[in-house]
């Protein structure tokens, strides 16, 4: 990962939220809210909260004493965020590291980060401090994305872009969204942080738009991969996008358009 692939600012908060959560991100947030309720957890902790479709997932399926801190990285998505959120007196927004957590240790009766880990820069390091704030027997539950051969409009943009920028593809979405799949390793990591009862289930949904348009936007404006368009040339970010558009018509249809996307969803033991 390099270092531009945690820099989440400008317009990419609001697009991320508008067309990345609806196509990709919102069945997920969906089914983590759901596993994280059915824990009935008292003190909840999530890192690497984005724009917050895994927090109004889960809000409102906690209990009305429970406590629920929401954190991320990144200011600007924190914010993007809390302003989606009605005002919740069980709810604290804070900007937190999640390498480096300023909570107390065995706090948390759970801990939860939808599709955070491929950002971390130390996962072992994430991991460990998860299980610190976590109390004997809490919960971590995550998810990563597969690789991108199992997520189509992913690789599909991605193909395209290498097609326009053939002596330097941008490479964000293979390299970090997609590029922390291997079940072996992460279950190494999380029981090398020590955790035991490592539960990964692969989950494949589809990902739904009215038009080819949509993920061509969604992937190019709404992720760090407009980052790495405007680093080769600042003037093509829209002939990207329609780029990415037409391959994605060409093999997807013109009108309404569906493709799989699949990730990994891990529970662990502290």
């Amino acid at each position: 990962m390099l270092e531009t692939d945690k820099v989440f600012a400008g317009s990419v908060p609001e697009n991320y939220d508008r067309y990345m959560v609806p196509l990709i991100f919102d069945p997920y947030a969906t089914d983590l809210a759901k596993r994280a309720a059915s824990f009935s957890p008292q003190a909840v902790l999530e890192t690497a909260a984005g724009t917050g479709v895994v927090t109004r997932a889960l809000a409102p399926r906690l209990s009305p004493d429970a406590s629920y801190v929401v954190t991320d990285l990144n200011q600007p998505m924190l914010d993007y965020a809390a302003s989606r959120q009605a005002p919740d007196s069980r709810m604290v927004w804070r900007q937190a590291d999640a390498l480096a957590l300023p909570f107390d240790d065995a706090y948390f009766d759970l801990v939860c980060c939808q599709f955070g880990a491929m950002f971390f820069p130390d996962r072992l390091s994430a991991y460990r401090e998860a299980r610190r704030v976590l109390k004997p027997g809490g919960r971590f539950l995550l998810s990563v994305w597969d690789r991108i051969e199992e997520n189509m409009f992913a690789g599909d943009v991605t193909n395209a872009l290498a097609r326009m920028f053939p002596n330097d593809p941008p490479r964000f979405l293979a390299r970090t969204p997609h590029g922390y799949h291997d079940k072996q390793l992460i279950r190494s990591d999380l029981e090398r942080a020590g955790f035991y009862e490592v539960v990964i289930e692969t989950r494949a949904e589809e990902s739904r738009a009215s038009s080819p348009r949509i993920p061509a936007v969604a992937y190019c404006q709404g992720t760090l991969l407009r980052n790495e368009i405007a680093a080769r040339d600042a003037t093509k970010l829209e002939a990207a996008t329609d780029y990415a558009e037409s391959v994605i018509a060409a093999r997807h249809g013109s009108g309404p358009v569906a493709a799989k996307i699949q990730a990994h969803v891990i529970v662990a033991v502290a």
